[in-house]
């Protein structure tokens, strides 16, 4: 029960944008051009407004600062944070997302961002980032792992069509992890609707022309996979 005395709360979403960029795992991160925490990078992230739901909130933020539709990303809520001083201005419940995406090259600043940059999210994680946002992207990244182990969620990283190959240094770059080629081609050709097959190949790769295939229907895996299998 509440009374005239209770703290009035406000509502945000942070979304931890992440994409493979120069052969890593990188998040979007803007450096803010504000108070509090004026000059230090951050999460995208905003308040709701009053007509969005906070899913609403959290695609804006996407297409704001990357121009990626939620339709072409793979945006997912991945937990609360309500700790009454993650803000030092005022009481701020944020409810935190994590979007996959193709790498969609340079960023745009909006709203209360001084710019944007893509860093390594190896690197992001050791800096001194605004309110928790290290812990949210901690959490993202491990989301990440988790998807990729249950879900068809790695074609999301791809562009529109893929080789095989690129699929698997997805899986390398986000479990941080070497698979073998062979083994990873027989397992992910082999599940119904997970790829499918384009008709076209290309030399992208170097040597001999590979297959080039686009993300199939499904989204559950039938079996996990997991750097271990």
């Amino acid at each position: 029960m509440s009374d005239s005395t209770s703290p009035r709360s406000f509502v945000a979403a942070d979304v931890a944008i992440l994409t493979i960029r120069d052969g890593a795992l990188a998040v979007l991160l803007i450096r803010r051009a504000n108070p509090p925490f004026k000059g230090r990078l951050a999460l995208p992230g905003g308040f709701l407004e009053a007509d969005e739901t906070i899913e609403d909130a959290a695609a804006r933020e996407l297409l704001e600062e990357t121009g990626i539709a939620p339709a072409d990303s793979r945006l997912e809520n991945i937990g609360v944070y309500s700790a009454p001083d993650r803000d030092p201005r005022r009481r701020v419940v944020s409810v935190a997302f994590a979007a996959l995406v193709a790498d969609p090259g340079e960023s745009r600043a909006g709203g209360d961002a001084a710019s944007t940059q893509w860093i390594p999210v190896d690197r992001a994680l050791k800096d001194a980032l605004a309110f928790d946002h290290v812990d949210i992207l901690g959490r993202a990244v491990a989301h990440a792992q988790k998807q990729l182990e249950y879900t068809t969620d790695a074609t999301a990283f791809c562009g529109n069509e893929f080789t095989v190959a690129e699929l698997r240094r997805v899986y390398e770059i986000v479990w941080e992890t070497k698979l073998d080629p062979g083994n990873f081609h027989r397992k992910v050709t082999r599940i119904e609707n997970f790829l499918e097959p384009t008709g076209r190949t290309t030399t992208r790769d170097g040597g001999r022309p590979a297959a080039l295939y686009r993300a199939g229907g499904l989204k559950w895996l039938p079996l996990p996979l997991s750097p271990g299998r």
